[in-house]
């Protein structure tokens, strides 16, 4: 069965996320407040941008079914707020981008003030996932969820695998703040051991050649070091790449989620340390132990 949806956000994930929908017969009134990513969709079969909010919404069928990717925090709240005002009981809102549970909890109950539906949706897959489908981890009234069903198959790899019913409002965010606590601690554990043998210079391991092989019939290989392969075979110094790990929030809500459930995350959370050390935020801290260990056993101190 076809649906006709919005889509709120036309970036990367929302821009994609409505190709697929579109090429799986799906009709997608789309609008962002950038009026060039509205205009990337002009000529894109089976959506049409909408120049506003209001238009999108006044454009789709009853029981109106609105999706959201946006960045998390006030430019969700302020759309969703938006949208209680011109949706209807009965319609359904979701949130598809990143965003914490307990944002998502909140969502749902204020929405539900107004009889509309709030579904969270944990979206993975990336840039790839226009061509591979996404994974998708939901969580909502299982009424709500039933409903979007024909759009969650199309987004999925298969209609029949990828996509997952998590559980009520938040439990869908929530698993995908864990996949991607997870996510950092394998990254994390491939680029300690690739950088290990690297520095074994005796033996002048080949790095792409080994990720290669490592794709076939070993225990660790996946998704994460088909990619990792990939980028080697074409550059294996990585000169040209700063040492800079950018982090999204998710695993620092992870990390803070574990501590408040008194759940041991060390590799998690460690992960998530390593990529502020990337961003220079531990140089202080190292300035520090550097004066300390002058102080009580007189070594000398490196200036730049």
């Amino acid at each position: 069965m076809n649906l006709t949806l919005g889509m709120i956000g036309l970036g990367r994930m929302g821009g994609n996320m409505s190709r697929r929908l579109a090429r799986a017969g799906h009709t997608v009134l789309a609008w962002d407040r950038s009026a060039e990513a509205r205009a990337a969709m002009a000529d894109e079969p089976r959506i049409s941008p909408a120049d506003t909010l209001e238009a999108l919404v006044a454009g789709l069928p009853s029981p109106k079914l609105v999706w959201l990717m946006l960045p998390a925090g006030a430019p969700t709240d302020e759309t969703l707020a938006r949208l209680a005002s011109l949706l209807s009981p009965g319609d359904i809102v979701v949130d598809g981008a990143n965003a914490m549970y307990k944002d998502s909890q909140r969502h749902a109950s204020d929405l539900g003030a107004h009889g509309i539906l709030f579904v969270d949706a944990g979206v993975s897959g990336g840039v790839w996932g226009l061509e591979n489908g996404y994974g998708l981890m939901v969580g909502g009234e299982g009424a709500a969820v039933r409903a979007i069903e024909p759009v969650l198959q199309a987004l999925a790899p298969a209609p029949d695998r990828g996509w997952v019913h998590c559980g009520p409002a938040g439990a869908g965010h929530f698993t995908k703040m864990v996949h991607n606590g997870i996510e950092y601690g394998m990254m994390q554990a491939y680029a300690e051991g690739l950088a290990l043998m690297r520095a074994k210079s005796e033996f002048a391991l080949d790095l792409p050649q080994i990720t290669a092989a490592w794709r076939h019939g070993t225990v660790i290989r996946s998704w994460l070091l088909d990619l990792t392969a990939e980028f080697l075979a074409r550059d294996a110094t990585l000169e040209s790449t700063a040492p800079f790990v950018a982090d999204s929030g998710e695993g620092r809500w992870t990390a803070i989620e574990s501590i408040e459930l008194g759940v041991p995350t060390p590799v998690m959370t460690l992960s998530l340390m390593e990529r502020f050390a990337s961003q220079g935020k531990g140089d202080f801290t190292n300035r520090l132990l550097a004066r300390m260990r002058q102080a009580f056993g007189g070594h000398a101190v490196k200036t730049k």
